[in-house]
């Protein structure tokens, strides 16, 4: 199974990269339904997110903790909320996006991003992320 992840993980598709680790993968949505949405994925392909062993899938929320904490502190929001819908693209992420009411949750939302925009806030995360 080869996705748009797989490719951005093998660097054939450039991406606003916020961290990594050798099991783990986080990245700016170009299309964000608000600044700041943040895609991580498994290195592992897998489909369904439901499908990850139990360590992997508990792992992943671990590593995605650290990155919702400095996205609270860069883009101006309540929460960081998660979530996991898995059909547009087969492999397993959740999204971390900020939010201060419920509807800047909805993917109807998703406009393309300044890549300016995006790397100025990716750094910005990075920074405190001390990557």
């Amino acid at each position: 199974m080869s996705t748009i992840f797989t490719k951005i993980l093998a660097g054939e598709i450039p991406c606003h990269k916020i961290a990594e680790d050798d099991r783990f993968f986080a990245f700016f949505d170009i299309r964000p339904v608000k600044p700041g949405h943040t895609l991580v994925i498994p290195k592992q392909e897998v489909d369904y997110i439901f499908d990850l062993d139990d360590r992997l899938l508990g792992d992943l929320f671990c590593f995605a903790k650290p990155i919702a904490k400095a996205l609270e502190q860069v883009v101006p929001c309540q929460k960081v909320g998660i979530i996991v819908a898995g059909l547009e693209v087969r492999h397993a992420h959740v999204h971390l996006i900020p939010f201060s009411a419920i509807s800047d949750l909805s993917f109807a939302n998703a406009r393309a991003e300044d890549p300016a925009r995006l790397a100025e806030l990716a750094a910005r995360v990075r920074a405190l992320l001390g990557s």
